[in-house]
């Protein structure tokens, strides 16, 4: 299921580049992303509401793990910019490189309290298949 969920993001990503692109076009990147999240806010309103669930804040969590909704702004904001110059397809290409680094970092350091797993010289297949498949899209 979780495999299905995945790919289902990744669709959900490829319809959003797009979407919100346009409207930064037509409003401006700023005005746009407050748009965006006031739209996304109103909808997971409903989503709580729907499901009956209460929202909460919790002292045992550490202060940066809420700060991950202005990683989520950035990222909306950085995606609008970089779409219009890139189009969808390299801006989900770039992007999924950095994911891939980062997560690698993140993973092999434990970081952001995340469980260890170290890094194996085998995922370097992968990152230069997303590498080479990226220097293709560019020049080719």
């Amino acid at each position: 299921m979780y495999y299905v969920l995945s790919i289902f993001i990744g669709i959900c990503m490829a319809m959003m580049i797009p979407m919100n692109g346009i409207l930064s076009t037509m409003l401006g990147n700023y005005k746009a992303s407050v748009l965006i999240h006031l739209i996304g806010l109103l909808a997971i309103i409903l989503v709580l509401f729907v499901t009956k669930s209460k929202l909460s804040l919790q002292k045992s969590i550490p202060i940066y793990q809420y700060s991950a909704g202005t990683i989520g702004v950035f990222t909306v904001l950085f995606i609008s910019m970089s779409f219009t110059e890139l189009g969808v397809s390299m801006t989900i290409a770039l992007s999924l490189l950095g994911q891939s680094v980062s997560s690698i970092i993140i993973d092999h350091f434990g970081l952001l309290g995340m469980t260890v797993a170290k890094f194996q010289p085998k995922k370097m297949i992968g990152l230069s298949l997303i590498a080479s498949g990226i220097m293709m899209m560019t020049f080719y």
